[in-house]
Formats: C-alpha cells, sequence, structure tokens
C-alpha cells in the first residue's frame, strides 16, 4: 500500500487511536473498545476491519475473540511521524477535540442579530 492510501486509512482519529491502542501490544477487540468508551463496538469493528484491510493491523481469531496487532513495518515513513504526534501533549488534546466535533456534528450558522430584527 503506497503512502497515500495509508493517508487515506489514517484520515480519522479514531483509526489513529486504534493504531496507538495496539501499538506496543496485542489487544482484544474489546479491550481496544474499552480504551474507546465514546464509541460503539460495532464502530470499532468496522474501523479496524478497514486498518486490516489496509494491512496495518493484524487480527488473528481465538476461539470466540480477534486480537490485533499493529503491521509497523507497513507504515513505512509515517511509522516515525505517528510515534513522535503519540508522545505530544499537544496531540493528546488535538485529538480530543477533534473527537469531540465529531461526536456534536457541523456547527449551526449564526444568525446576524440585525437580520432578524429587520421589518419585511
Amino acid at each position: 500500500m503506497d503512502v497515500p492510501d495509508v493517508l487515506s486509512v489514517l484520515s480519522t482519529p479514531r483509526r489513529r487511536e486504534i493504531l496507538r491502542v495496539v501499538w506496543d501490544a496485542e489487544k482484544s477487540a474489546g479491550e481496544i473498545h474499552r480504551a474507546m468508551p465514546d464509541v460503539s463496538f460495532g464502530a470499532v469493528s468496522q474501523h479496524l476491519k478497514l486498518l486490516e484491510g489496509a494491512g496495518l493491523v493484524r487480527g488473528r481469531a481465538d476461539g470466540r475473540f480477534r486480537f490485533y496487532v499493529v503491521q509497523k513495518a507497513a507504515l513505512g515513513p509515517l511509522r516515525s511521524w505517528l510515534e513522535a504526534m503519540w508522545d505530544d501533549a499537544l496531540y493528546r488534546l488535538k485529538v480530543h477535540a477533534e473527537l469531540e466535533a465529531a461526536r456534536r456534528g457541523p456547527r449551526a450558522k449564526r444568525i446576524n442579530r440585525r437580520e432578524r430584527r429587520s421589518p419585511k
């Protein structure tokens, strides 16, 4: 997979957060979900399928559980960028803000007070 394709898959903060969760150790889908309590299990599962389809995580079944771990080599030059970004406190604040904005949806357009008062 080339860099533009990887960037497309990593365009959402939730997928980047999933990679961060499974960066150092294999985790079950349930553990990943518990690390992201504001996201439904179904949404986490869909993100994991996209990441696995892109070759960025490897999944394996063990009984009724699925476990995932990042495929660092598949990230190529983006690996060091992600690692540096996760070490940064401002990045954590940025992700929090992006997730909050995504949860709330687009902002409503403000109406100018003068426009409301003008007679028709």
